[in-house]
């Protein structure tokens, strides 16, 4: 199916996660939407587990690199501002985020949060010492989700595989310390294709983790070719790089440090931050995981989740066409292309 084509088709299926005529359904519900915290931002379901999520999520990799400060601050917002999914991995910091979850959140709100993390890990071995060192960590003993991470190629897949790292967490599963599996990839829409084709019998995951974006559907798509394949299997959708970690800004800053900049920003040149989340929200994905170094950039995005009322179809195709000059893979830099 081309682009044009699977976007109409999106267009069509958009209702399935909360979007109708109008005003969708999960804005209307907000009011609802209360736990022990407070108010709690519109819900969406997280495919077939029967688990409904945070439309918004907090993504774990800014948390393990700001400062202690400001990664508390990042926690109490999203809590107060309705998030109640929480994305981190053991690899981020290493260690880090996980660690400043376990003693800023679990603590306190392990009940009312959805909480993920992910594992690195290329062997069975370094699977289950991945997933106790990350209860140790998240001061916690179980996980939503647990996801095998950063799936860069189907070589890389096929390897894993044959090392035994789906059979051990799929064991978590069993032992009741995992209540729900995934697989996450940014480099390659091949390599998470290949996961989906090697467990075509079982089909063991729940979820699955990928780069959505306004970009995305003119260079080597997730889009196109992964969420077709995920829908199909019921799955839960997780939206990363929903602004291609930062680049959209023209300029990258971590840590003190500028890691790239450009001359053509895209926001605000081309496209303002609401469109550019709203495009992601319109389409079948579970929860957008947003990396907010700081408290401010995580109100932004509350805010904009607060206000999100659907996107049509046309509106969204004038989107991609806007900004289809920039699919070089130079803002999408992780992106590898097999054979490039």
């Amino acid at each position: 199916m081309n682009r044009r084509g699977f976007l109409t088709t999106l267009a069509a299926g958009t209702s399935a996660v909360a979007v109708e005529a109008g005003r969708p359904r999960h804005s209307r519900q907000a009011a609802k939407n209360t736990d022990a915290i407070g108010q709690v931002l519109p819900l969406r379901e997280l495919g077939r587990t029967g688990k409904r999520v945070t439309m918004l999520g907090v993504g774990g990799f800014h948390v393990g690199w700001t400062t202690e400060r400001d990664a508390a601050e990042i926690i109490e917002t999203a809590l107060e501002g309705g998030i109640r999914f929480f994305d981190t991995a053991e690899s981020y910091g290493p260690g880090t985020s996980e660690t400043r979850f376990g003693k800023y959140l679990t603590p306190r709100y392990r009940k009312e949060i959805f909480l993920m993390t992910k594992t690195t890990a290329k062997d069975a071995q370094s699977v289950r010492e991945h997933l106790e060192g990350s209860l140790e960590r998240l001061k916690t003993d179980y996980l939503d989700l647990w996801q095998i991470h950063a799936l860069s190629s189907p070589e890389d897949v096929e390897t894993r595989l044959a090392n035994g790292v789906l059979e051990a967490v799929m064991e978590a599963k069993a032992s009741g310390l995992v209540r729900h599996i995934g697989f996450t990839g940014h480099s390659n829409p091949e390599a998470l294709l290949r996961v989906l084709e090697l467990t075509r019998d079982t089909d063991p995951f729940d979820a699955c983790q990928i780069p959505v974006n306004v970009i995305d559907p003119s260079y080597h798509s997730f889009i196109d070719q992964v969420i077709p394949e995920i829908r199909a299997r019921k799955m839960g959708l997780l939206a990363m790089k929903t602004l291609a970690d930062g680049r959209f800004f023209g300029v990258k800053p971590m840590n003190e440090r500028i890691v790239w900049r450009t001359d053509d920003p895209a926001i605000p040149k081309r496209i303002s931050v609401r469109d550019a989340l709203h495009f992601v929200w319109a389409l079948p994905v579970s929860v957008l995981i947003t990396g907010a170094e700081n408290a401010s950039l995580l109100r932004e995005k509350i805010d904009l989740a607060k206000s999100f009322e659907g996107m049509s179809h046309d509106q969204r195709q004038a989107l991609v066409a806007r900004m289809a000059d920039l699919a070089d893979g130079k803002v999408e830099y992780y992106k590898r292309p097999l054979g490039a």
